[in-house]
């Protein structure tokens, strides 16, 4: 009987949980090592006093059964035709001077909201909204990877994606920032920047925003932690093996091969099939040579004006699930100091929509602070004193100005828990505390590498990292990628 081979896999993320899932279906031993005690990466939920901190899924991309997404999901254990999901209606509200307005998914609503809220800019409030509804087209590909694609994969992908190139002429040379610049009113030039950061080029937000309104972009009930779970379970269910609190030292090389893992305790495991499923700065340069990073990413780590990363500093508080505000709000503050830079408007997200977050008559409400390269490294210059003295400090702020936007809070929300951009660092090795992959800027190429490490022929690449901007429909593309890499270079039938 032919032995099968054995594929191990660096990190138990979504990305690595998929490839090992797809190695499976490919008829491969599959064996995932991870170096924390439970699996998920970034996909990930703990518990304070009580109450689940849900630190991922805002919305998960793929829940519309129609799509090629739900199947990758479906075929991981992630989700099936009896998820249920939040009962939400919107995307989220900006406030400002009195003034609110919200993307609801009803697109329709939103238009007759915003024209209302602001009149001058009714046109450039129509053209937004349809090229919202143009961008409901927008796919993932996730049948094969790109670079394995012929011309009628790119044909068929040009007809699911017919009215892209509407989206791409008005928004895609331009940033949120800028888009705007394109509006009169205060409160719509607000809207505009408070979900993605500034510098993300417009479309994403479109694309984002369209995502919910097509109904594909839906929040699975018990969050993040109970997804990663669930994948778990199929790939064990399937035979595959995780080993939790098992950390790996190095990838083993030899000549142009991948050996296997050398894990943190010095034990080798050997392999005929080595993926990779960390964080891209943590692989090159920690697990095998920086000498094998591709041009493509090594430019997007040189250059970081042009390739930043998102982080957050961010606190989950207790609070009365009857609080008024629903959803994600963002709100103008008193300018808060962090390191060298001020921040004056910040967010809110309550969590009520999921009562098996809190206890009954409770819920969760968690504020962000976005943050840069630039406050990663303040963040990492703290002493471990300052740190955390730092973190307690800036938390009462927060909550001081959440207070002052919401005064019916006043006295009612207990603080559960506050993190930072080191937080995502120590824990999935994040580089800069991403949480994200990096963000395309406007006049940049999009950062993207085939997940191959040139002078390793049997070393693959998965995670969000491969492409921007990341997130967990890139991380689950891109296990089944990996494994489908080593069937044609075998020769064999890449459908999985």
């Amino acid at each position: 009987m032919e032995t099968r081979k054995k594929v191990v896999i660096a990190g138990a993320g979504i990305g690595g949980l998929s490839a090992g899932i797809y190695a499976l279906r490919a008829g491969f031993q599959a064996e995932i090592y991870e170096k924390n005690p439970v699996a998920g990466g970034e996909c990930m939920g703990w518990n304070r006093q009580g109450y689940h901190i849900d630190n991922c899924i805002h919305w998960l991309t793929g829940t519309d059964p129609s799509t090629k997404l739900w199947q990758v999901w479906n075929s991981l254990g992630a989700i099936d035709e009896n998820t249920e999901y939040a009962d939400e209606d919107k995307f989220y509200t900006s406030i400002l001077e009195g003034k609110q307005v919200t993307l609801w998914y009803d697109l329709d609503r939103t238009r007759e909201e915003l024209i209302a809220a602001a009149p001058d800019d009714e046109e450039e409030i129509r053209k937004f909204i349809t090229h919202v509804e143009y961008a409901k087209c927008c796919v993932i590909p996730t049948d094969k990877p790109l670079d394995m694609m012929g011309v009628m994969d790119y044909i068929r992908m040009g007809k699911e994606m017919v009215d892209m190139p509407k989206v791409m002429k008005e928004y895609g040379k331009i940033s949120c920032r800028q888009l705007a610049e394109r509006f009169r009113t205060p409160v719509m030039q607000k809207l505009i920047c408070d979900y993605l950061p500034p510098e993300y080029t417009a479309y994403s937000l479109l694309v984002s925003y369209a995502t919910m309104a097509s109904g594909n972009g839906s929040i699975p009930l018990k969050g993040s932690l109970a997804m990663t779970l669930r994948i778990v379970k199929k790939f064990r269910d399937m035979g595959g093996v995780l080993h939790t609190g098992t950390g790996v030292r190095r990838i083993l090389i030899e000549g142009r091969r991948a050996a296997g893992l050398e894990l943190e305790d010095g034990t080798v495991v050997r392999a005929d099939e080595v993926i990779s499923a960390v964080d891209t700065d943590h692989l090159f340069g920690k697990l095998i040579s920086r000498d094998y990073m591709p041009k493509a990413l090594r430019r997007a780590y040189e250059d970081r004006r042009a390739y930043p990363v998102t982080s957050g500093f961010q606190i989950a508080c207790a609070m009365d699930a009857d609080f008024s505000g629903t959803g994600t709000i963002g709100f103008d503050c008193e300018p808060i100091s962090m390191g060298s830079r001020s921040f004056d408007r910040m967010t809110v997200k309550s969590y009520a929509y999921d009562t098996s977050f809190a206890p009954e008559g409770r819920a969760v409400l968690q504020a962000n602070v976005v943050q840069t390269d630039e406050d990663y490294l303040f963040w990492e210059s703290l002493d471990e004193e300052e740190y955390w003295k730092t973190k307690e400090k800036l938390a009462a702020e927060l909550i001081r100005r959440i207070v002052r936007q919401f005064p019916e809070l006043d006295g009612k929300l207990k603080l559960l828990d506050c993190w930072t951009p080191l937080t995502y660092n120590r824990y999935c090795n994040a580089y800069h505390g991403s949480y994200m992959g990096f963000v395309t800027t406007v006049g940049t190429k999009q950062m993207r590498f085939k997940g191959v490490v040139k002078g390793v022929d049997n070393l693959f690449v998965a995670g969000q990292w491969v492409m921007s901007p990341g997130g967990l429909p890139i991380a689950a593309a891109s296990g089944k990628f990996a494994v489908q890499r080593i069937l044609k270079r075998d020769k064999r039938s890449i459908e999985i």
